[in-house]
């Protein structure tokens, strides 16, 4: 249960810092070279120096492990933010914009709602991440299910590690599943429904027979 409450709590704080930083570059279009470069950096950098960097100056506490597997997610979320809130089409955001919306209603109620599938793939991805190297908590005693492979390990109990092992991919799965089905509900019934009509006309269009 704790490496649950703690990945997901991770992926909160990730959320928090990387998904208004993602809409703004997404929105204005600016910064976005930056955004891939702050990404890119983020994902190079290695957790378990990471985790170690931070027990040494926090002191072997649940914090040290927190704030390394925050560093590890944003990477993915900033990216399915701007992907997200960027990808939206431009003449949705112009119609939008005549009408009279703020710059923040358009975030809000326009690129936010199209652009959600995108931002919950980012924090998908995240929570994978963040479930399979949150094992590294235990090295410095913060616990979670990495105990068991730590402990297996040094006692040379592979049944322990197994079981172990077992479970965070089968709390991978669950998750990714849940995460999944989350994506396709936040699609907007508008866009289902073109989706759903594009497909039929395509479909008719390859079915309808050659002439001449």
């Amino acid at each position: 249960m704790f490496h649950v409450v703690f990945s997901l709590l991770v992926v909160l704080g990730a959320t928090l810092i990387a998904l208004p930083a993602g809409a703004v570059v997404g929105h204005t279009g600016r910064g976005r070279e930056a955004a891939v470069l702050v990404s890119g950096a983020l994902r190079a950098l290695p957790t378990l120096g990471l985790l170690t960097l931070f027990a040494l100056a926090l002191g072997v506490v649940v914090g040290a492990p927190y704030l390394a597997l925050v560093v590890l997610a944003i990477p993915s979320v900033l990216a399915g933010a701007y992907a997200g809130i960027g990808g939206v089409d431009r003449r949705v955001v112009d119609a939008a914009r005549g009408m009279g919306m703020t710059e923040t209603q358009l975030v809000l109620r326009v690129e936010g709602p199209l652009g959600l599938p995108t931002i919950i793939g980012g924090i998908r991805a995240a929570v994978l991440q963040v479930v399979a190297t949150a094992t590294l908590a235990a090295y410095v005693g913060a616990g979670g299910l990495g105990t068991y492979i730590f402990l297996g390990l040094k006692t040379r109990d592979f049944t322990i590690m197994l079981g172990a092992s077992i479970l965070i991919i089968a709390l991978a799965l669950v998750l990714d599943g849940v995460f999944a089905l989350l994506q396709r509900l936040v699609v907007p019934a508008g866009v289902r429904a073109a989706r759903s009509t594009e497909l039929r006309a395509r479909r008719s269009h390859r079915a309808r027979p050659a002439t001449g």
